[in-house]
């Protein structure tokens, strides 16, 4: 069950949907309406919606766009190989993996601009669920 929930502001809600599920491992809770669209990963809920797209989180407190560099982070096994089929597809990214002192990163853009950390642990106290 979803313990956290993130609404990303995106320019196409159905050009957004196979970027999540298809290469980030997301699954599609529900899509009732072309300008939202709700995705499940683990403990996180992410609820995608376009700017303009009638009453909602897309309009809420103005008008929001895409971009920035608050993000989420997916967690990943071997980031190598995940960034395999994310290079493939074309999905830009904001340089290059960073080796820091808990692991390594990218950051990835979804097709609006927004980014995802993709993380790979190097230290069991950075993993998800460490000390839990």
């Amino acid at each position: 069950m979803p313990t956290v929930s993130v609404r990303y502001i995106v320019n196409n809600v159905d050009e957004a949907i196979p970027f999540y599920c298809d290469l980030l491992g997301f699954e599609e809770v529900m899509h009732p309406a072309p300008p939202f669209a709700m995705l499940r990963r683990g403990d996180l809920r992410l609820l995608l919606s376009q700017p303009g797209g009638g009453p909602g989180g897309g309009q809420a407190g103005g008008s929001p766009t895409p971009g920035g560099w608050n993000r989420f982070a997916v967690e990943v096994d071997d980031l190598d190989a995940f960034l395999e089929p994310l290079r493939a597809a074309g999905v830009k990214f904001r340089g290059d993996v960073a080796e820091g002192i808990g692991g390594r990163q990218v950051i990835a853009e979804d097709p609006s601009g927004n980014p995802i950390e993709l993380f790979q642990p190097t230290l069991d106290e950075a993993r998800l669920g460490a000390g839990s």
